[in-house]
């Protein structure tokens, strides 16, 4: 970990794949306090056991983020697969907006989509970060100039990213949807990580637009001031990875439907 973000990052922070049904609780007690509780996205009485999960986290590899200091699970975020069993089983994205993604072209199973990223409220207490879901840290006290100046650049909403990108790279998929604030995306694009808006922008929980991430465009582009921060993450993430029982269900089935 050679580089200020990285080693802030780490000193705070660990990433898991929530493999387990106690993990996976985890990561779904964090989506119902903040979906539900925190920013009422969702009713409560459709959760009558404080925990918010829907038809697509059976088809998707969860990632769960912990605070080291306190030993609270911070936050979450969930890389949905495409429907081995159905493969033109719509992705969460495509039941609120439209796009411009030919799927006659390319079949879904060459797609993913992040989707239900969510960060508790104790980090999320900067002006303007209560009312969304991925939040903000980079206390300016613990960074030198040049990141002080890009202090506002979501660094925990980033590093869920960067755990979807590093299963991206270990699943060899192609591209992944996502649904994105304009903030978020600009945030994203000073860093390196670009995205293509591929439909027009919503009210979804907020102004929110359809965009397209490809893994090998990230590391193409990453910038390197945060390079160092993927390539742990990725070192971290692969092996519990590589051994999902999704992932090794993926990898079996895959070149059958293509």
């Amino acid at each position: 970990m050679s580089n200020n973000i990285t080693e802030h990052f780490f000193s705070y922070f660990d990433l898991y794949i929530a493999d387990t049904p106690k993990l996976k609780e985890e990561v779904y007690k964090i989506r119902y306090q903040v979906y539900c509780d925190e920013l009422n996205y969702e009713p409560k009485e459709n959760f009558p056991e404080g925990m918010e999960t829907d038809i697509y986290d059976s088809r998707s590899i969860h990632c769960l983020l912990k605070h080291k200091p306190s030993g609270l699970y911070a936050g979450c975020v969930r890389l949905v697969l495409a429907d081995l069993e159905k493969p033109k089983a719509l992705f969460p994205l495509e039941k609120v907006c439209q796009h411009s993604v030919d799927f006659s072209r390319k079949s879904r199973l060459h797609y993913s989509e992040v989707s239900r990223l969510a960060v508790i409220s104790q980090f999320r207490k900067r002006k303007g970060e209560q009312n969304s879901a991925t939040g903000l840290i980079l206390p300016e006290q613990d960074l030198n100039p040049s990141i002080q100046e890009k202090r506002k650049f979501p660094v925990i909403a980033l590093s869920l990213y960067l755990a979807c990108t590093s299963i991206l790279i270990t699943l060899n998929l192609d591209d992944t949807f996502t649904m994105m604030e304009a903030r978020l995306s600009r945030h994203m694009r000073i860093f390196g990580i670009p995205s293509q808006l591929v439909g027009d922008f919503i009210e979804y929980h907020g102004r929110r637009g359809p965009f397209l991430m490809s893994p090998t465009s990230v590391l193409d582009n990453i910038n390197e001031d945060i390079r160092d921060l993927f390539e742990n993450i990725h070192s971290q993430l692969k092996p519990s990875v590589d051994i999902h029982p999704l992932v090794l269900k993926y990898r079996s089935l895959y070149s059958h439907y293509l």
